[in-house]
């Protein structure tokens, strides 16, 4: 028997599933299409099974809000989202159906967190903050090594922002208008500006205000939970030139409150890429295997 890791990265447009060995070392992998339930997971059960014998753990990483504490009657459910479908789905249930195996079950971003804690941008570090900025915002926390978590899990794409000066967008946010994840995710840019934030030039106007709202998120997250580091993933992280400017403004807005390192040292951005939730997922399986 050759032992085998699985890995669920469970986003709300596609699955990635994997299947792999120690320290993340992937073996085979899959998309699937975010559909149904039904739909979705049987092809998921259908990636697994062939490799069912040879499965010792999962790792699973989900789109939320889930359930993450054991000791709640919702742990390993994927609770109020707005995928309809998928409101109140015991996740962990369904895969315990099928697998007798241990499963580590938390966000999407925790997997992608823990993946850059072990092998990306967090490596030597104990407490790393990862924040994706994408079609929505959310954050994973990694604490002594560990992967955060409360009574839920953290929702900081929701936290109140102070606006930027001169804007006046209303924000997408469907529950509070002007939060972070209103003001600053892909789909807010491209309401805002008609434009998708791919298609925007570095000099446009969008990204003084991206900054703005990020460096004001990275300073709050700083004083919330003082980590060692602050990585930023996501679709509009890939946009080179915004580091430097969230340095900038994250700098202002501190104005020498505490110290920290070089901010080209603390604020960065994710060096595994599309791969950190999957990599982090296999990297999970493996831990709680043990």
């Amino acid at each position: 028997m050759t032992e085998l890791y699985g890995a669920i990265e469970a986003g709300g447009t596609k699955f990635a599933v994997a299947v792999g060995y120690k320290n993340g070392e992937i073996l085979k992998r899959g998309t699937i299409k975010t559909t149904t339930p039904e739909d979705t997971m049987a092809q998921v059960f259908d990636f697994f099974d062939q490799y069912q014998d040879d499965i010792i753990s999962f790792g699973i990483g989900s789109f939320g809000p889930i359930g993450v504490n054991e000791k709640l009657e919702n742990y390993g459910y994927i609770t109020d989202t707005p995928k309809v479908a998928w409101q109140n789905y015991n996740f962990i249930g369904d895969m315990k159906v099928h697998y007798d195996v241990p499963m580590l079950w938390t966000t999407d971003v925790n997997v992608a967190a823990y993946g850059e804690h072990i092998l990306g941008a967090g490596q030597n570090f104990d407490n790393v903050f990862y924040t994706t900025i994408g079609t929505g915002v959310g954050s994973g926390v990694i604490t002594r090594g560990e992967v955060y978590n409360g009574r839920a899990h953290p929702e900081t794409g929701h936290l109140m922002m102070r606006r930027h000066p001169e804007d006046n967008f209303e924000g997408t946010c469907p529950f509070h208008k002007d939060c972070l994840e209103g003001l600053a995710c892909g789909p807010a840019i491209e309401a805002r500006w008609g434009e998708k934030a791919y298609d925007l030039n570095e000099n446009h106007k969008a990204w003084e205000f991206e900054a703005y709202y990020l460096a004001q998120a990275a300073l709050d997250f700083t004083l919330t939970f003082s980590p060692d580091i602050m990585i930023f993933g996501g679709g509009v992280s890939k946009q080179e030139h915004l580091m430097d400017m969230i340095r900038d403004e994250f700098a202002k807005m501190m104005n020498g409150y505490i110290t920290l390192p070089d901010l080209k040292d603390y604020i960065v951005p994710v060096s595994l890429g599309d791969d950190a939730g999957i990599i982090g997922s296999l990297l999970l399986a493996e831990k709680v295997a043990r």
